[in-house]
């Protein structure tokens, strides 16, 4: 899994963090979470605000 692979990422997200509300959740925290998701293996400074905020975008997407 790669940073451009956001919807695979935010599946991932609601999977491991089912009780969290992807609004409130800061970007350094997101970048983490992101990096220990199984499967993940890219670098990370791949990584910037505009894929994180398509991320949580789609893990809001997904968690409604």
């Amino acid at each position: 899994m790669k940073w451009v692979d956001i919807n695979e990422i935010a599946i991932g997200l609601v999977e491991n963090h089912p009780d969290v509300d992807p609004r409130y959740v800061n970007f350094v925290d997101l970048r983490n979470w992101v990096m220990a998701l199984e499967g993940f293996d890219d670098e990370p400074n791949r990584s910037g605000e505009k894929i994180l905020e398509a991320i949580q975008m789609a893990w809001l997407e997904e968690r409604d």
